[in-house]
């Protein structure tokens, strides 16, 4: 009888029978009946595993009973190299209590040799419905892998908003501590610090971009200032028996990218380079420009490893998220390098064999920045005594704000919440200015200043907001004038806004 419904395509049908004129007949019967297929016959358990690895079935046909081997042996070497591939037995004496066992042993159905017009029907019902079960379980992976993004997500941004207020004071503190001495060793310290909570905020931000798919903004990165900060960093990763050696062909060369994410990349692959060397070896990085067919000019590093290297199958699923090899790895890692790499316009791509090693070799398009006249940086004057009231949740930059600015001769007045700041402008006079932090849990900046509003303030307002945030004018009161100051803040920008609102 004919097949009905959707076409299969080309199957490849393999036969564990010992009688070659049955599989004969088997064959030519599904062939009748409308199967595309092609079709090989084995009687042993080890041309059974050989033909699974080479012909890679889309079914397998068993008799029950050969000699030296049988049908629920083949049953459980099939199961063991693929669950989902349909087995059906195809035998002249099955019994009832046996059709029931070969069913519960995992065998998706049985026909009698001598009844055989069921089996073609029966073969594209399991190929259909294997088919259908791989699909279901890719869907449902693609679901439980967007679920824990999301968790990710929203890890990440809890994380990212608590890691950028422990290093708010990173910022703030290096430019009281040079307003409060002339030592030129201290003035240092203070830099140093200031450029760690630099990239420490850099660090967090990259964290969101993970998941948003958004981009730090770029710089002028010498690689050879970023080749010795990573032989400062790996020097103390390396076991006894690995090698470090850094290459950079031009001492110019130079790169537009975000440092800490490029110096992220880096330190992730050269850290798993040393981890595929359990038996030691040589770690290189190298750097050099090459030129396209286009004349694009190209930055070029390379990360190689003498390690234990990656098969085909290891290779094809590298960069999916969740996929590891160790035992308490993440599968971020890659993913987040392959994210900054294409971010920046580049490309990442890897070559490994088993036994010799792997390498990275990353692609960044080098472009050529006009020459950029620094602006020049006026000192900012004093303040003369007035008032200012700053409202923000955060204690530690509350404390920090308020010390710095009554240093520059201001008149603080401090509230952790709206309802405090409200309750002090009702009971003392109004301020020259207000400063408040829009990310507020309990009063929001703008609900905040129509309420000061309300209440006779017409004074210039600084709202503290993130980076990568939007700020709509229309939120706030129109007799407020309103000043946006990014977070992460810098002292002396801070000085500088609030020196221009008031004077404004």
């Amino acid at each position: 009888m004919p097949l009905t419904g959707p076409s299969l395509g080309h199957l490849r049908i393999l036969l564990v029978e010992d009688s070659p004129e049955d599989a004969e007949l088997m064959c030519e019967q599904m062939l009748e009946a409308g199967l595309e297929a092609s079709f090989e016959r084995v009687e042993t358990s080890a041309e059974l595993r050989e033909a699974l690895l080479r012909f890679a079935p889309d079914i397998v046909l068993s008799d029950l009973a050969m000699p030296g081997f049988s049908g629920n042996q083949a049953l459980e070497i099939v199961r063991g190299w693929h669950p989902d591939v349909p087995f059906i037995f195809v035998s002249g004496t099955i019994g009832e209590e046996n059709a029931v066992a070969a069913l519960h042993q995992g065998a998706n159905d049985y026909i009698i040799k001598h009844q055989p017009a069921r089996l073609p029907s029966a073969v594209a019902r399991a190929v259909r419905e294997s088919r259908g079960t791989i699909d279901r379980q890719r869907v449902e992976a693609e679901l439980m892998r967007a679920q824990r993004l999301e968790s990710l997500s929203l890890l990440a941004a809890g994380l990212s908003h608590d890691l950028r207020n422990i290093l708010q004071p990173l910022l703030i503190m290096p430019e009281l501590l040079k307003a409060r001495t002339d030592d030129p060793h201290l003035h240092h310290l203070a830099d140093v610090i200031a450029e760690c909570g630099r990239r420490g905020h850099e660090m967090a931000e990259s964290m969101l971009s993970f998941v948003r798919g958004s981009r730090n903004p770029s710089e002028r990165i010498q690689i050879a200032h970023l080749f010795e900060a990573m032989e400062l960093l790996l020097r103390s990763n390396l076991p006894p028996k690995v090698s470090l050696h850094l290459e950079v062909a031009e001492p110019t060369l130079a790169v537009d990218a975000n440092y800490t994410e490029l110096q992220q990349v880096l330190l992730n692959l050269a850290l798993n380079a040393i981890q595929a060397m359990p038996s030691g070896g040589r770690l290189s990085l190298r750097a050099f420009g090459e030129r396209d067919l286009q004349g694009q000019e190209w930055l070029h590093l390379s990360v190689a490893d003498e390690g234990v290297g990656m098969n085909a199958e290891v290779l094809s699923h590298l960069f999916n998220p969740f996929f590891t090899t160790k035992p308490n790895g993440t599968g971020l890692g890659l993913v987040s390098c392959k994210r900054i790499i294409e971010g920046a316009q580049g490309s990442i791509r890897v070559d490994s064999s088993p036994g010799v090693g792997t390498r990275f070799d990353l692609l960044l398009p080098m472009r050529a920045l006009p020459a950029e006249v620094a602006p020049l940086e006026l000192p900012v004057a004093a303040g003369t005594g007035q008032s200012i009231l700053v409202v923000d949740g955060e204690a530690t930059r509350l404390s920090l704000l308020g010390n710095a600015l009554s240093s520059q001769g201001y008149h603080l007045q401090l509230a952790s919440d709206g309802g405090a700041a409200l309750r002090w402008m009702q009971q003392e006079a109004m301020p020259a200015l207000v400063i408040a932090d829009a990310g507020a849990k309990l009063l929001s900046a703008s609900h905040l200043l129509r309420e000061m509003a309300a209440l006779g303030y017409r004074g210039p307002a600084l709202v503290l907001e993130e980076a990568d945030v939007t700020v709509s004018r229309a939120r706030f009161p129109a007799g407020i004038s309103v000043h946006v100051l990014r977070k992460p803040l810098e002292m002396q920008q801070v000085f500088r806004s609030v020196a221009e609102a008031l004077a404004g």
